[in-house]
């Protein structure tokens, strides 16, 4: 699998074939309604497009709502589960945070992909609630400032 896969989204054509991954997988796959799924946060967000011989194949958004990077709308299409892309994906996604200083991460996780984010360092934190028909939960991973210079 190629190392660089994912990009900062910086062109319509870009901005369009992360549409196209997030309508897929939440519009398509998971029934979600367009206006949960595109909301007032696009414009306003850092989208980022993982693509592979000019094929789009994943896609997520950044937010910086507060001290913290919101991690938003990760998703891989189905053909491309199960090969690492997702968790190349998260990871792509917490170093450029970092890049930006953040140490505090936060995300809204689906239910069934809690342990999936636990494997990068998010911890559950409260109960469960309704996010477009589908349970999630509250996850935050924090860094230690000190452990970033290593």
């Amino acid at each position: 699998m190629q190392t660089n896969l994912f990009k900062i989204v910086t062109t319509m054509d870009e901005l369009l074939k992360a549409y196209a991954v997030r309508a897929i997988v939440f519009i398509g796959e998971q029934k979600c309604r367009y206006a949960e799924e595109i909301d007032e946060h696009e414009h306003s967000c850092i989208h980022i497009l993982g693509e592979l011989d000019g094929e789009p194949i994943a896609a997520a958004r950044l937010r910086f709502p507060g001290p913290y990077a919101k991690l938003e709308r990760i998703a891989v299409r189905q053909e491309w589960r199960g090969r690492g892309v997702g968790h190349q994906l998260v990871d792509y996604m917490i170093e450029e945070s970092v890049k930006r200083g953040y140490t505090t991460f936060k995300m809204h996780a689906q239910a069934q992909l809690v342990d999936y984010y636990a494997a990068h360092g998010f911890v559950r934190h409260g109960d469960i609630f309704d996010e477009a028909g589908i349970d999630h939960y509250l996850m935050i991973r924090h860094d230690d400032v000190s452990q970033q210079d290593r």
